[in-house]
């Protein structure tokens, strides 16, 4: 069997550009909603070519104790500068980054996977405490 953390990798994402990057309080208060932002590329730009570009970002939340994580969404990018008149002719490029609100009754962990068509798979995660 497979397991799927041989597929994801991490890194320092200051060294990195894979690396999905998670902008995150530390700390939050008990149900109020959360603004947090996750970018690829956040200290060294990714390509975003046809050929080269993050496909996608997936954000997840595991609360402590839950058996199963939610995910909070999938953000994908299409305008990597393909048009009708072929590779990387378009004006038109999306930056993989994202950002969104949630609400949670319990701490846990950020989880941030993001996908290279060249390099594969990426991930990282943040510690939120809840008060």
């Amino acid at each position: 069997m497979h397991e799927l953390s041989n597929i994801f990798q991490s890194a320092d994402w200051k060294k990195e550009k894979h690396v999905p990057v998670i902008d995150a309080p530390e700390k939050a208060k008990k149900g109020e909603k959360l603004a947090i932002s996750v970018t690829v590329g956040k200290e060294i730009a990714h390509p975003n070519t046809t050929e080269h570009h993050i496909a996608w970002i997936d954000v997840y939340f595991h609360p402590e104790d839950a058996k199963f994580p939610c995910n909070l969404g999938r953000f994908e990018f299409w305008a990597h500068g393909a048009s009708t008149d072929g590779p990387n002719t378009s004006s038109v490029y999306t930056h993989p980054s994202i950002t969104l609100t949630f609400k949670t009754e319990k701490p846990g962990t950020i989880f941030a996977f993001s996908h290279c068509n060249v390099h594969g798979f990426w991930m990282n995660s943040h510690e939120l405490k809840v008060d």
